[in-house]
């Protein structure tokens, strides 16, 4: 459990985003939760990180002044895009993926299935045949379809299916986080 800077409640970890001081004196992202100093977290979405930003509460925190850049809210979603689709690109290599909607649903069929991943921009009634055959399955949809493609290298993808284990758990975790900046809330569009 930390303590969020702006709303100043305790949470677990995995639904906060931590920040140290860098070398150079400023805010520095630290996604992977392991650069050394103090960490001073923040509630992962957009408005807790806009409110930390506009009420200084970094600085407070850290009792010393410095400038914040105007693109944070930019920076950490970038990043968190970037390490979902890293854990994508992992899972496909590792042979713990099956991607399009022939694939996801094969996987699915067999019971193989431990994480269902949507693209946010694709079609509802696929995304419908797919949740049903999921079965409990959790479903995450917190990237665009051109991201996923990019991940896994396709031009795009809409449907994929990660196997049972850490990495689908890891993804989880890290769609969870982006889930708060792209859809305004820390939980967003996961069942």
């Amino acid at each position: 459990m930390r303590r969020c800077v702006a709303t100043r409640q305790c949470r677990p970890r995995r639904e906060l985003i931590r920040f140290v001081i860098g070398p150079d004196g400023g805010l520095a992202l630290d996604l992977e939760e392991k650069l050394p100093g103090r960490g001073y977290w923040v509630s992962a979405d957009s408005k807790s990180l806009d409110a930390a930003r506009r009420g200084r509460a970094f600085q407070r925190a850290a009792q010393r002044q410095f400038s914040l850049p105007g693109d944070l809210e930019a920076r950490v979603e970038a990043g968190l895009v970037q390490r979902c689709c890293g854990l994508l690109g992992l899972a496909r290599r590792s042979g713990l993926l099956a991607a399009g909607f022939e694939g996801a649903s094969e996987w699915l069929r067999e019971g193989r299935g431990g994480l269902l991943v949507e693209a946010l921009d694709g079609a509802e009634n696929g995304r419908r045949a797919l949740a049903g055959l999921a079965r409990g399955l959790p479903v995450v949809s917190v990237l665009t379809a051109a991201e996923m493609g990019a991940a896994i290298g396709r031009d795009i993808t809409v449907h994929a299916v990660l196997g049972p284990g850490r990495l689908a758990e890891r993804f989880a975790r890290e769609a969870g986080r982006l889930a708060g900046f792209r859809n305004g809330t820390a939980d967003g569009r996961q069942g």
